[in-house]
């Protein structure tokens, strides 16, 4: 009896201990041509997915990533906490026009800046914008659906 109270006692742990935040996430997507790949993004639209964007997730599949729109062009500032996946981040200005592009490392605090007023943020996987061809002052098209933010 003793075995299987502790072998039920280690799967309640088990359980307790999943983190349901490494699931796939349900919000919405969109597609997006960044250079010569096209990329599915998260839409984060509203300030609490804004704020936990890409958290707690062990991995991201490599043409996928999260866009965050905010409601105008302003400078920004993207950091890493609880952010397990080391990142690429483009900032990019209400008219399509690339500000900047950086690399996050994984759980880093230091604050990422924009180097410039910009209305959206993309966040891929680590060394794959370096692969899309794009550059700092080429345009890119963002999506209808992800222009505005809902809230």
């Amino acid at each position: 009896m003793t075995k299987v109270r502790t072998a039920l006692i280690c799967f309640v742990l088990l359980l307790l201990g999943c983190d349901s935040s490494t699931q796939p996430s349900t919000l919405r997507t969109t597609t997006m041509q960044i250079g010569s790949k096209t990329f599915t993004l998260e839409v984060a639209d509203t300030e609490p997915v804004r704020e936990y964007g890409l958290m707690k997730r062990d991995s991201m599949p490599a043409d996928h990533g999260m866009i965050f729109v905010f409601g105008s062009d302003e400078p920004r500032s993207f950091w890493m906490k609880n952010t397990r996946i080391p990142l690429d981040i483009m900032y990019v200005r209400s008219d399509g026009t690339v500000v900047s592009m950086r690399q996050m490392r994984a759980y880093d605090l230091t604050p990422v800046p924009s180097g410039g007023a910009a209305k959206y943020a993309i966040e891929v996987n680590n060394g794959v914008l370096s692969m899309t061809g794009i550059h700092e002052g080429d345009k890119v098209q963002i999506p209808q659906d992800a222009r505005n933010p809902t809230d």
